[in-house]
């Protein structure tokens, strides 16, 4: 237990949080309904005044508008392909209106020297078509500037839409490129075929309850019981405790989030049908909006809401094990049987802020290319390997996947994914996801407004980076299947023993 957060975490600013008494479950998607997921779905709604104050990089996006256009349909957001041009556009009328502004002032400001003059020269009231004319250019302005701040709102919401920028070691288009493996050797020496699943083995142990999860709550909750309670408990404390010791600080996040700052964190996931996948919380009129979070990403990156860190401060890195909420209104199919695809789990979480890499330049394209040394990569290369030494400590069979253009969401410039080869999901596609790992650049900085000071006194964004530690069902589900020994039980990973009480072998109570 942690009875005090680090020093640069310490001065982030107070938030106001309604009463609870105000919140009510609904159970609605967080954005408007469809048949298309965009980040202009959270674009689109405006936050309080309260929220963290949001800068899109307009003059990058009009610099390399053909670029941004193409990276939206790259990236599976054909829809906000015209915004870059719609950017462009709007640009080029709000400089001519603020010209003409600044030529009504100009010629406001010299009808009213006029008038002073002509008082002080002819101790009379100027004539009255001065006064109109002075009277019209006020209203003139003032329409001007009316133009002016519809024109910067619509600006701010177009870029705000957009994807980030892709890196330049994201393959293009829906297919991933292997990494690697992990554990490799087990791919020839194990009878996959024979392997029982995670739900037959949970049925015969006692150690899962579905039906009586459908009665209380519907599909797609579960009870864990007995030891199993364990195993998870021993996940969630080997994870938090490996991170620990690499350097990561412990936080304890909130689960439940307002919804522009979930909408910042840039975290809309879609299903099959491209539908939203957040749960919402019914507030009274008046309050601002609650979600119930998809992950402690998102309450991890809102720690730096609205902070400007030192640069001695950076990178700094914590690790959060939170409750996770999903609608996942996907097909119940093979691939999402049992625990694979569920509304509530615990996950445990890596989160980080790095500088901003100085040193990253543009390729012909237009996308991402970091230096290798920069603070930001040597975190996400942290990351992945804190994440391929877990998943091989447990004794499992894995791959590891550059994700591509179409799997990257909103706030990914790079993504890896980690996927576990599970027996139960051999009659479709074997492999399951069971950690993701994400480098975001400034998009989520820019929607959070987390800086930090240069050496020359400027408050530029930081980068954030965030990477799955463990999501347990997905991990109960591996370690059941390869665990499971016929008349024997189950057999605990040697490393999580030490967090089991004592338990090597799960057994039925």
């Amino acid at each position: 237990m942690i009875s005090r957060l680090p020093r640069q975490l310490r001065k982030l600013p107070r938030v106001f949080c309604p009463p609870p008494s105000s919140i009510r479950i609904s159970g609605h998607r967080l954005f408007s309904s469809g048949t298309s997921t965009t980040p202009a779905d959270a674009a689109s709604s405006q936050p309080p005044p309260t929220a963290p104050k949001q800068t899109p990089p307009l003059r990058l996006i009009r610099d390399a508008a053909d670029y941004h256009t193409a990276n939206c349909i790259n990236r599976n957001y054909p829809s906000l392909s015209a915004n870059p041009a719609r950017i462009v556009a709007l640009h080029s009328e709000l400089t001519a209106l603020e010209n003409s502004a600044r030529s009504a002032r100009e010629e406001k400001n010299a009808v009213l020297s006029s008038i002073k003059s002509y008082a002080q020269k002819h101790h009379a009231p100027p004539p009255a078509d001065l006064h109109a004319s002075a009277k019209h250019l006020k209203d003139h302005i003032a329409t001007l500037t009316e133009s002016e701040s519809r024109l910067q709102a619509e600006l701010r919401s177009l870029a705000l839409a957009l994807p980030n920028r892709t890196h330049a070691e994201t393959p293009l288009g829906a297919e991933p490129r292997l990494l690697g493996y992990i554990n490799e050797g087990l791919a020839n020496t194990t009878d996959w075929a024979a392997k029982k699943s995670h739900t037959d083995i949970g049925a015969e142990l006692g150690l899962l309850d579905f039906a009586s999860a459908s009665t209380v709550s519907g599909w797609g909750w579960y009870y864990l019981l007995d030891d199993l309670v364990l195993l998870e408990q021993a996940l969630i404390n080997y994870a938090l405790t490996t991170a620990r010791a690499s350097g990561w600080r412990l936080v304890s996040p909130p689960s439940i989030v307002y919804s522009h700052i979930a909408s910042a964190a840039g975290f809309r996931p879609r299903d099959a049908n491209g539908e939203q996948q957040v749960y919402a919380l019914e507030t009274a009129d008046g309050k601002i909006p609650h979600s119930l979070a998809g992950t402690a990403e998102i309450p991890l990156a809102g720690l730096g809401a609205g902070r400007v860190f030192e640069a001695a401060e950076l990178p700094l890195k914590v690790v959060g094990a939170g409750r996770a909420y999903r609608a996942e209104a996907g097909a119940r199919g093979v691939e999402s049987k049992g625990l694979y695809r569920v509304h509530e789990f615990t996950k445990v979480e890596l989160f980080a802020w790095a500088p901003a890499d100085d040193a990253a330049v543009n390729d012909q394209g237009g996308n991402v290319v970091p230096a290798p040394d920069s603070a930001a990569e040597r975190v996400f290369k942290e990351m992945l390997v804190f994440q391929k030494n877990l998943i091989s400590s447990l004794g499992l069979y894995a791959r590891v996947l550059e994700m591509p253009t179409q799997d990257l969401g909103a706030s990914a410039c790079r993504k890896i994914d980690i996927e576990v080869y599970m027996p139960s999901r051999l009659g479709k596609d074997p492999w399951g996801e069971v950690s993701s790992l994400s480098n975001c650049t400034d998009y989520q900085a820019r929607r959070l407004d987390t800086r930090v000071k240069d050496s020359s006194g400027g408050r530029g964004f930081v980068w954030t980076l965030n990477g799955t530690a463990v999501a347990v069902p997905r991990m109960l589900i591996a370690l059941l299947e390869y665990g499971y020994e016929e008349g024997v039980g189950v057999r605990v990973p040697e490393v999580l023993r030490p967090f089991m009480g004592g338990v090597d072998v799960i057994r039925r109570r």
